[in-house]
């Protein structure tokens, strides 16, 4: 199974997805070999916002109707161990390009490595398709 098939969405551009699943330790690594390669910081930052936005509207389209409410549930589904374990149920973590020290201490199984690459891939969603099509990927894996 492709990653993106995991995911249930399919780039049109995959060097979106690429640098997704791009670890700063392995994109550092490639530079020092003289090659070029992005990581997923500046991403996981975009992710963020856009899951932030799409959970707030799926939750007011799902009939929270209040500010608390909806601030409450919002803040349990945007939880590190909420995304991690969406990202483990997905198997993201076989397709994390990982410096070396990190495929030694298995990153790509922690909760934190998980969560943030989730987010990364929110953001290359985005990028590649906008907002309602990332907004209606969240909701398939938050099932909203």
């Amino acid at each position: 199974m492709t990653i993106e098939e995991t995911l249930g969405y399919s780039f049109k551009n995959s060097t979106y997805l690429d640098r997704a699943l791009t670890r700063k330790a392995y994109a550092n690594e490639q530079k020092q070999q003289h090659k070029e390669c992005e990581d997923q910081e500046i991403y996981r930052t975009l992710g963020d916002a856009v899951l932030k936005l799409a959970l707030v509207d799926l939750l007011i389209k799902s009939g929270c109707d209040t500010r608390d409410d909806i601030t409450n549930r919002k803040k349990d589904l945007e939880r590190e161990e909420k995304l991690a374990e969406i990202g483990r149920n997905l198997g993201i973590g076989a397709f994390i390009k990982l410096g070396i020290g990190e495929k030694k201490q298995r990153a790509g199984e922690e909760p934190k490595v998980l969560a943030e690459t989730l987010e990364a891939i929110i953001a290359a969603i985005y990028h590649d398709g906008g907002f309602e099509t990332a907004k209606g990927t969240i909701s398939k894996w938050y099932k909203i």
